[in-house]
């Protein structure tokens, strides 16, 4: 996992695996397990499902191999479109359509590619006295783990500490060209 901070636990867990229906058909192009992450998000654990998002990036992208816990930018074009489809439909299927990149897209979009805006509509700033600034990730997160209480497009986090590249060049992925990672396998 990267080391990150540990956010934390505050999502509604009231979901139990009884109710939930985890997918069993999760495609990769590099044998990665979906499976956990389905069931993070099925279950409330979204702080977990973030992470593993992230950790997922990391070795999709290239990176864990090259001895680095973070992508770079120019990296993202080397991420496969089915790994990425299957994450969206796992995140925006267990958020009812709340969570994702392509909710994301939609929301930078809106705010004109104005980083800041977009930043201020997810809720990834917050105001301290007369100032905005960005939300805290490392060390006790401010971020909202709780599909109820947190923002459309708030989840996942994608980290900017490298600058804004990383996110913008997600959210441009050919996978998002078209619907078709809307399709279930």
């Amino acid at each position: 996992m990267a080391d990150s901070g540990k956010p934390p636990a505050s999502a509604d867990t009231s979901a139990s695996m009884e109710d939930a229906e985890i997918p069993t058909k999760l495609p990769s192009d590099v044998g990665m397990d979906y499976v956990p992450l389905a069931t993070m998000l099925a279950t409330g654990q979204l702080a977990e499902a973030d992470q593993f998002t992230r950790d997922a990036l990391i070795v999709l992208a290239g990176s864990k191999e090259k001895g680095r816990e973070f992508v770079y930018f120019t990296e993202v074009k080397r991420i496969p479109s089915t790994d990425l489809a299957t994450m969206e439909r796992l995140w925006t299927k267990f958020s009812g359509g709340k969570f994702g990149y392509t909710v994301q897209k939609k929301k930078y979009k809106q705010s004109k590619e104005d980083f800041e805006a977009f930043c201020t509509k997810i809720g990834w700033t917050t105001q301290d006295g007369d100032v905005e600034r960005k939300k805290r990730w490392f060390g006790a997160s401010e971020f909202i783990y709780d599909v109820k209480k947190a923002p459309v497009g708030h989840l996942p986090l994608t980290s900017a500490l490298r600058g804004t590249s990383l996110l913008k060049e997600l959210l441009k992925h050919p996978v998002w060209d078209n619907d078709d990672w809307m399709i279930e396998p």
